[in-house]
């Protein structure tokens, strides 16, 4: 069987994806950035490990032997499933297995942000950081005794708010419906932005929640309060955040993006208020090795014609 890894990967990696041979799985790894060589391999590629960049009819079109997509992670939003369901391509997803990673470098940006440490970095690297600015010093903070609210209640939340509990903050959360054994006061949206410090969210990007933090909604947050986002840029109107964070917000920590990658002269890239990483908080050893195993089942599934683990299309 024929993979195609739609990724550019590590010597680490790439060193377990070559052991694969030996389970009758070939795999090929492509950057994203590498159109040319990505259609070059579609028409000998039977399955798609799909990342990040939109598959899309073109794509479906290139590859005649495609039997499966799988995505290495959770959000489908890039695949044009209809086109998968019309060409009988079957589409699954990896739940779980980078709920962990998410959490962690979710609050890695909640802390980074309140604690300026990109600017500590470089004002340290560049000699000034013990003639820092004194007004900087009155824009630092910790978690504990602060209110933060969760938008969504699904894996990578249920990680986070009991650490966030146990750091001392106040959680709350805004979820369609009750989940069992949360942490933290169940909320509405709107009563959400108004009483919290800090939101992250945690939602699939949908025709319903495109843009749900628009700047109606962003006007709602406190004075002073912080966004994150590791879920999908959609979520947020770009550019009513950005009146917002030079009107109102304290800052933001965002890993991703309505346009990826993030432009080179995009506004966000010049706010100092704002700590950027790019679409990397599911990256790390242990998702991957997660992933690929998880992948490789699915593979060995299809060879076999039984059923497909978390099979969407």
């Amino acid at each position: 069987m024929r993979v195609l890894y739609h990724y550019a990967a590590g010597p680490v990696l790439q060193a377990r994806l070559a052991r694969l041979a030996d389970e009758g799985i070939e795999v090929q790894t492509c950057s994203e950035l590498d159109d040319a060589r990505f259609f070059d391999l579609l028409p000998e590629t039977d399955v798609i490990w799909h990342c990040l960049r939109p598959i899309d009819a073109d794509v479906l079109a290139a590859a005649p032997r495609l039997r499966m997509i799988q995505k290495i992670g959770v959000g489908v939003n890039t695949i044009d499933l209809d086109a998968a369901q019309a060409r009988e391509i079957a589409v699954c997803n990896l739940p779980g297995s980078n709920s962990r990673a998410v959490a962690e470098h979710t609050l890695g940006l909640m802390l980074a942000v309140l604690r300026k440490l990109v600017t500590f970095d470089s004002l340290t690297r560049s000699g000034r950081g013990w003639d820092r600015p004194p007004a900087l010093e009155d824009t630092l903070g910790e978690i504990a005794g602060r209110s933060v609210g969760l938008i969504g209640y699904g894996a990578v939340p249920r990680l986070l708010a009991p650490i966030l509990d146990a750091m001392g903050a106040r959680v709350a959360y805004c979820n369609r419906s009750e989940p069992r054994e949360a942490t933290g006061e169940r909320m509405t949206l709107d009563a959400l932005l108004a009483s919290s410090d800090i939101i992250s969210l945690h939602l699939p990007l949908q025709p319903e929640t495109q843009h749900l933090l628009n700047a109606t909604r962003l006007q709602r947050m406190r004075p002073g309060a912080i966004l994150i986002n590791t879920s999908r840029g959609g979520l947020i109107d770009t550019e009513a955040l950005l009146t917002a964070l030079t009107d109102h917000l304290g800052g933001a920590g965002l890993d991703v993006f309505q346009t990826e990658p993030l432009p080179a002269d995009h506004a966000l890239r010049q706010c100092d208020n704002v700590v950027l990483s790019p679409h990397v908080a599911w990256l790390t050893q242990e998702t991957l090795a997660r992933s690929v195993a998880a992948a490789a089942d699915n593979c060995h599934r299809l060879a076999r014609g039984e059923p497909l683990a978390n099979r969407i299309v």
